[in-house]
């Protein structure tokens, strides 16, 4: 415990250090030799390790459990061999993520901004894990009526039939936390602004901020959910943003985002080593909804959130095929606009290989990440 708080009383004296320039005035390039991107680094470096050494573990219990995920039907038949791999993977995501971020971000400063993304992070997780759970290979269960079944008999069978939460229901949780989370970024915290690129001061929006907020926050949890098809494509491309969004938060001075963003970041790349193709372990809505609704505080607390459609390009692509594809559907009587949604599958069924589809993906959302912060520098 006394290392622990030497290490927390050193992290904190360092964090105070911002007497650094911005890049882009009179001396660029100096922030990057600075104490807190240093810390940053580090942090990430030591979040992957950290995640790394969770997995394993975490691999065996899940194996035990026998957590394995159910690969829907309808999807493309290459899949179909990925049926009971074990899922809820995510646990390793925020399991480092909590570990580093309590001990080297949140003890030093005891800042709300802190807590708040730690507290979306523990709800949406909460959330993702129950969808998980009921969406395992070999639960048994019907939705037939069984005659002479009582009413305790009934809600067992019916529980156990279940193919994970509705989206209704998801959504409409993911919507409280998200309404809560705004109104605390919009009081406490006091960021009822957003940047505009070529424009030098921010705009505030008042109230406005909050609607926007809430709906900006379950949407990216819901993008980041359907983008996680693919190994690999959601641990790549959300730690790509969340280092984008790292970066962006020291141009800011703004040293709890820099540690944050680069703790995720790493937390996803030691997620990536038993994800990678042929995964060993999906992140499920566990990661996913966590990792969307965390990209959308931090952007938040950057005020940069109108960047977020961009620096999160892959995610808003994935979620508008989802939503085109409905309504095509609707609006034709059965006529399909991609081949299959979200987009990953249209590709898939389009000729390309899986390893194609993630490292293509990955590569627009890198391209993405680095317009996202040059347009923050404007």
């Amino acid at each position: 415990m006394n290392m622990i708080n030497d290490w927390s009383s050193q992290v904190g004296w360092l964090l105070g250090m911002q007497q650094y320039e911005i890049v882009g005035q009179s001396n660029p390039g100096k922030g990057l030799e600075t104490p807190v991107m240093i810390i940053g680094l580090l942090l990430s470096a030591l979040a992957f390790l950290v995640s790394w050494a969770i997995g394993k573990p975490l691999l065996v219990w899940l194996k035990a459990k026998k957590i394995g995920k159910r690969i829907r039907l309808e999807g493309p038949e290459s899949h179909m061999v990925k049926s009971g791999t074990p899922t809820m993977g995510g646990l390793m995501i925020i399991g480092s993520i909590l570990i580093v971020t309590v001990i080297f971000n949140l003890l030093p400063t005891g800042r709300l901004s802190v807590l708040l993304p730690i507290g979306m992070l523990i709800a949406c997780g909460l959330l993702g894990a129950v969808d998980d759970m009921l969406s395992l290979v070999g639960r048994e269960g019907s939705e037939v009526p069984v005659p002479g079944e009582n009413r305790w008999q009934r809600l067992k069978r019916e529980w156990l039939a279940r193919r994970g939460l509705t989206a209704r229901f998801k959504l409409a949780w993911l919507l409280v936390m998200s309404l809560v989370a705004a109104i605390i970024l919009f009081g406490p915290l006091e960021l009822q602004k957003v940047y505009v690129p070529f424009v030098r001061e921010p705009l505030s929006l008042g109230w406005v901020y909050v609607p926007i907020a809430t709906i900006v926050i379950a949407g990216m949890a819901n993008a980041v959910n359907l983008t996680d098809g693919l190994d690999t494509l959601a641990g790549s491309t959300c730690a790509t943003a969340f280092v984008a969004y790292a970066i962006i938060g020291f141009l800011q001075e703004q040293p709890q985002v820099v540690l944050l963003g680069f703790t995720a970041a790493g937390a996803c790349l030691g997620f990536l080593w038993y994800n990678a193709h042929p995964a060993q372990v999906f992140m499920g809505d566990t990661g996913s909804l966590t990792l969307g609704a965390l990209l959308a505080i931090l952007a938040f607390q950057t005020n940069q959130w109108l960047l977020l459609p961009l620096i999160g390009g892959i995610f808003i692509l994935e979620m508008a095929s989802v939503v085109l594809q409905v309504f095509y559907f609707k609006w034709t009587d059965g006529k399909r606009l991609f081949k299959m949604a979200p987009l990953h599958h249209h590709f898939e069924k389009s000729g390309w290989s899986e390893t194609q589809v993630t490292m293509r993906f990955w590569l627009f959302s890198l391209v993405m990440g680095m317009i996202g912060v040059a347009l923050a520098l404007l």
